[in-house]
């Protein structure tokens, strides 16, 4: 496929170098010569110095016989005038736009359609990002919550600890346990090793498990793998931006929420605005201002600013003065690795969490669905299954006999509205929803060619 990324900030490189070791011929526009110089030599793609909004740009990024444009740079309006020129001028079949201002996007279904500006496919990178953390905080304990099928089914990663039910248990163990609950085990990481697993595999403490169930099952399971964590009540966030706001506004009504903001004319803005949270001006890192404010008796601390090291710092703070549990956004990807499970429970990355959503446009085959696993090493699709056993690798075989590449599982079948938690006699049924865990993403191209139909002449 030939892709045009406008932008090469943290969404526009890794987006970059996802697609580019899949084999797509990628071209990268941006007005930054030595990001796009080194984003070059790392990944072996074109790269057009400019503008990303001029019509010579963007017949330089060969916009005339591209089949997708991304359109991420950090401004909305050029995002939108690449989208309108690139229509107007080269017809380019889809495009895909990052818009990140709220006024813009209350009236969406007016301003982007082919009658106004023609932008296909709309990220809201904070929308997402705010989802993604509202899921976490939803599930006390949980590292990631990811929903297929409308939500009627969910993989979550859970880190193993001492004193859960089911560690030091084979995993067979699982289903004589909770014979009800439509739940599988998709994957282990266990010192950043993967293991497929089976039957007989033993859980240990401190593994990263990845179990997929119906969305009713998830916090039974939880609670096997961990001891049950209380839900949370006391919620302090860090930062009144964007991503601070909109999870304020979404969860202010259920906690006991706190919003600290240096700036003052952004508190007052805050405290127009928001219902039921307090809203205080002060600096998360200030020892005497959490203490006054009792972090020793809050649930979760979430660091949402736009700088990683003041959120890495605060977080830290937070837990040693006692904060239950704590978050931090992360920009920087080389970042999140080093600081998640230390002293800050879960690190988000915007950028991780964004391109799993930017990631279903792009892959072939009718998959609906791509999350980024791991901080990037892996990765969960949700698929469709179309055709019949003629035209179909996946339709009428049963899970046993399915090529499946090296280190893919299925977890799960979604047939209309039933959940069907995957096993080898399984058969895949035309229109099907499969989600599928890979602890290789390389392997992404070969499910893909799975579910692309294919013709059968007789």
């Amino acid at each position: 496929m030939k892709i045009i990324i406008l932008g090469a900030g943290q969404v526009g490189g890794s987006l970059a170098s996802t697609l580019a070791h899949e084999d797509n011929d990628i071209t990268l526009v941006d007005t930054d010569a030595v990001r796009l110089r080194e984003l070059q030599d790392r990944l072996d793609i074109r790269t057009v110095h400019g503008l990303a909004s001029h019509p010579n740009i963007l017949m330089q990024a060969g916009a005339d016989d591209a089949d997708l444009m991304i359109s991420v740079t950090n401004s909305d309006e050029v995002n939108m005038v690449a989208c309108q020129v690139a229509y107007a001028l080269f017809r380019t079949p889809t495009k895909i736009a990052r818009i990140r201002n709220p006024h813009y996007l209350k009236r969406a279904e007016i301003l982007f359609n082919n009658n106004a500006i023609p932008i296909d496919v709309l990220i809201s990178p904070e929308q997402v990002v705010c989802d993604y953390i509202q899921r976490l905080v939803e599930h006390p304990g949980a590292l990631q919550v990811l929903d297929f099928a409308d939500g009627k089914v969910q993989l979550v990663a859970v880190k193993a600890i001492t004193g859960g039910l089911l560690v030091g248990q084979e995993l067979g163990y699982l289903r004589e346990h909770m014979p009800n609950a439509k739940t599988r085990v998709a994957a282990i990481f266990r010192k950043d090793r993967a293991i497929l697993p089976r039957g007989n595999t033993v859980i240990e403490a401190e593994d990263e498990v990845f179990f997929i169930a119906a969305q009713k099952d998830i916090k039974g399971v939880m609670n096997e793998l961990r001891r049950k964590e209380s839900a949370y009540r006391r919620i302090v966030i860090a930062g009144g931006g964007n991503i601070g706001y909109r999870l304020a506004s979404a969860i202010e009504s259920r906690y006991r929420l706190k919003v600290l903001e240096r700036n003052t004319e952004r508190c007052h803005y805050l405290s127009e605005h928001l219902n039921h949270a307090l809203v205080l001006q002060g600096d998360a890192s200030d020892q005497e201002l959490l203490l006054s404010e009792n972090i020793e008796d809050t649930d979760i601390f979430m660091a949402l600013t736009n700088d990683d090291e003041a959120n890495i710092m605060s977080s830290m703070l937070a837990k040693r003065l006692g904060a239950r549990k704590v978050m931090a956004l992360i920009n920087n990807p080389a970042y999140v690795d080093l600081v998640q499970g230390g002293e800050i429970d879960v690190a988000i990355s915007p950028s991780h969490a964004t391109i799993g959503t930017l990631l279903a446009y792009v892959r072939r085959g009718d998959i609906v669905n791509v999350h980024s696993l791991r901080r990037g090493a892996a990765e969960a699709i949700e698929a469709v299954a179309h055709g019949d056993a003629a035209s179909s690798k996946v339709v009428g075989k049963a899970i046993e006999d399915i090529d499946l590449p090296e280190g893919t599982t299925i977890g799960a079948v979604v047939r209309q509205d039933e959940v069907i938690i995957a096993n080898n006699k399984l058969v895949i049924e035309a229109e099907d929803h499969v989600i599928l865990f890979l602890v290789d993403k390389r392997r992404t191209p070969d499910v893909e060619r799975l579910f692309q139909v294919g013709l059968t002449f007789f």
